[in-house]
């Protein structure tokens, strides 16, 4: 394991308050907006979709508010450690604080599981941002409807532009993101963009609002494969103070989207807390089992990962993931993978170069390239947009595909064919 990584238990550590609060997302402005009166964040809102029968929201959340972290000691995470396949108790034992000071013996086992799984395999892709248009105030957010920013929505011409550069560099899988606005970035304009895109590309992912499960079956009739959908946090107290406007505010809409994404025939569906929001343990724990149920559930569904922490955004460049260090986000990783060896794991380019490539070696098996946040960004695009959050590691597709060369793994641009 990188020394650097292990040595860095110190790094950004503050002193955070029983209720995990990060000051540095809030502001006079959104502390007065707090204190108004908003929607019931547990309530649906017309037109979203209940999975009437579904019992996963209540397992997960369950699960979440049984988990107490400070109860493990270092035989339980010896004995998860010595097992092949694990329960959510010993999934539970290797995110505790008693796990820290196995975190060599953690990497040891997560480097065995991903080759296992995986081989020297290292999928490459690259995210293009399309509208930055939202409709949501979450403060932590550079596309919340209260920044201040440079708003842009590319044009059919401008999205085929945009692929079309990002084709010549050799990629074949592509994630397509917006803001999360139905009146400005609507299903069609999802769905179209999803058919360019099949054009250049063999793998497409989305990251965009939640939908119900007929509009996840036209994206996928449209050519989309997976979709991502960051839950930002599983702790539902937490999340109706930091989502306080927009449709993003119903909890139980997002956490269940999901399962509407594979009922409307998705081949995949990506997982993630952003940490530093919450109690990362708790959060990283909820993640867990929530991929963890629904891949029981449906197993057909490929599964994957997203370990983002938050990030300065437009606006204020004070956002930091406050007690989620490096060590400790290696730590949520690495139990991930040897939770879950079967799942996919994306490192993000919120994390630097160092960090990036210490992960690929021991337990991530996926990572974007020549990465922007911003519209229009990756082509001549005149009127281009500001991007959702700061990035950190600007490497070039092949300055990342030299690299992984370089650390004797193997970059693979498509792991999908379609016959």
């Amino acid at each position: 394991m990188n020394n650097d990584v292990y040595n860095s238990t110190q790094e950004n550590e503050r002193k955070i308050t029983n209720n995990h609060i990060n000051e540095s997302i809030l502001n006079d402005e959104i502390k007065e907006f707090q204190k108004q009166n908003r929607t019931n964040h547990m309530e649906y809102l017309p037109g979203m979709e209940v999975l009437f029968e579904s019992t996963i929201m209540d397992e997960v959340i369950t699960a979440m508010k049984d988990y107490n972290y400070e109860s493990y000691s270092e035989r339980d995470v010896r004995m998860a450690l010595s097992k092949d396949n694990l329960t959510p108790f010993d999934f539970g034992a290797l995110l505790s604080p008693a796990a820290e000071p196995f975190l060599e013996d953690m990497a040891q086992r997560a480097r065995s599981e991903t080759r296992k799984h995986f081989g020297n395999s290292i999928n490459m892709f690259t995210p293009i941002y399309i509208s930055n248009y939202c409709e949501n105030f979450c403060i932590y957010c550079g596309f919340n409807c209260h920044n201040k920013i440079k708003r842009a929505i590319l044009t059919y011409e401008e999205v085929e532009k945009e692929m079309a550069a990002i084709a010549k560099s050799g990629l074949k899988e592509i994630l397509i993101l917006t803001g999360e606005s139905r009146h400005k970035s609507d299903i069609k304009y999802i769905g179209e963009a999803s058919k360019i895109a099949k054009k250049y590309f063999t793998v497409i992912g989305v990251e965009v609002y939640p939908m119900n499960s007929d509009e996840y079956k036209y994206l996928h009739e449209c050519g989309a494969d997976y979709v991502t959908v960051f839950q930002e946090t599983y702790n539902s107290d937490k999340y109706e103070t930091l989502h306080l406007a927009g449709h993003k505010r119903s909890f139980p809409y997002r956490l269940c989207a999901q399962e509407r994404a594979i009922i409307g025939g998705m081949r995949g569906v990506g997982f993630a807390a952003l940490l530093g929001l919450d109690d990362f343990r708790k959060d990283a724990f909820a993640t867990g089992m929530h991929a963890y149920l629904l891949q029981r559930k449906y197993p057909h569904a490929e599964i994957a990962f997203s370990c983002p922490r938050l990030r300065p955004i437009i606006n204020n460049d004070k956002i930091n993931p406050m007690d989620v260090s490096e060590s400790k986000l290696l730590q949520v990783v690495m139990a991930y993978r040897i939770f879950m060896p079967f799942a996919s794991i994306t490192i993000s380019t919120r994390e630097n170069e160092r960090v990036r490539n210490n992960m690929i070696k021991i337990c991530a098996t996926k990572i974007s390239a020549d990465s922007k946040t911003g519209i229009g960004e990756h082509s001549d695009v005149e009127d281009v947009g500001d991007g959702q959050f700061e990035i950190d590691d600007k490497r070039t597709v092949k300055d990342v595909y030299d690299d992984i060369i370089k650390l004797g793994l193997q970059p693979v641009m498509a792991d999908y064919i379609y016959v």
